[in-house]
């Protein structure tokens, strides 16, 4: 008698050339309150992204805790490097400086 073993979502599988198998990983945002930001609460496993919000609700929030649950395929996901930090965040816009600015006299001065 034979039987598949049953293996974690993600988990690599050797007889299939070391592809990951299971579902797919999700990225999972939640907003506290209204008003206020979405924050990367951490990532579940789900086949689609209905699942991902239900399996989100139940790991990520308790006691209505959110108000609104975001998720994103972690594939989906592109970041810049943080070494190359200066390549990307140069500071060669002047104009995002309070300094760069002239308060006109009328204006007056807090």
């Amino acid at each position: 008698m034979s039987y598949d073993v049953p293996r974690m979502a993600g988990e690599v599988d050797p007889e299939l050339g070391g592809r990951r198998t299971g579902y797919p990983l999700w990225e999972v945002f939640v907003r506290a309150d209204r008003g206020l930001t979405h924050v990367h609460a951490g990532s579940v496993h789900a086949p689609d992204a209905e699942t991902a919000i239900q399996s989100a609700r139940d790991v990520y929030t308790r006691r209505n805790e959110g108000v609104s649950i975001w998720v994103v395929p972690s594939s989906a996901i592109r970041a810049s490097d943080p070494d190359a930090k200066g390549d990307w965040f140069d500071d060669d816009k002047p104009y995002r400086h309070p300094t760069f600015y002239e308060i006109p006299e009328e204006v007056g001065h807090m």
